[in-house]
């Protein structure tokens, strides 16, 4: 009688004491998409950074290209080309419904195409380096400034 009722308790004892699984492992798709949420939080860091033309540096300042090049490098270890006509033919080519944090939008703000680059942080916002006296700001995509000179985006990695 005995062992019929310790042996039970002790099969459950010894079951509640046994290590449990480790969590699965992130699937290389979630671990992207972590990633480059990072990266956009990354680049929020950078809100307010002057605007300075040539230079790449978070104490002087960036301009875009260099903006974008910066956090791509810091943030996910990711080395991209210096301007933005160059980063414009890297990655894959999306439609601007597929947009996910951490992908580039480019626009044509010289009258030459890719001129401009950002980096989509969600809720259709993108940050990027504007012009000389501004900073890195947060603006709408769809503002008709940035709307009419929208020359498409980029993904670099597969998120």
């Amino acid at each position: 009688m005995f062992l019929r009722i310790m042996l039970p308790v002790l099969l459950l004892l010894s079951a509640c004491s046994s290590t449990p699984p480790p969590p699965p492992a992130l699937p290389p798709a979630s671990k992207i998409n972590a990633q480059m949420n990072n990266l956009a939080i990354y680049a929020m860091s950078l809100y307010d950074t002057p605007y300075q033309y040539g230079s790449k540096s978070r104490a002087n300042g960036f301009d875009c290209s260099s903006f974008v090049q910066f956090v791509y490098e810091n943030a996910v270890g990711i080395q991209l080309p210096r301007t933005s006509s160059e980063m414009s033919r890297m990655g894959m080519v999306l439609e601007s419904n597929q947009l996910k944090p951490g992908d580039l939008v480019f626009f044509n703000t010289t009258h030459i195409a890719n001129s401009h680059v950002g980096i989509y942080i969600g809720e259709n916002r993108f940050l990027h380096a504007p012009s000389t006296g501004k900073a890195i700001t947060l603006t709408r995509l769809n503002d008709k400034y940035w709307r009419d000179r929208y020359n498409g985006a980029r993904r670099i990695k597969d998120n």
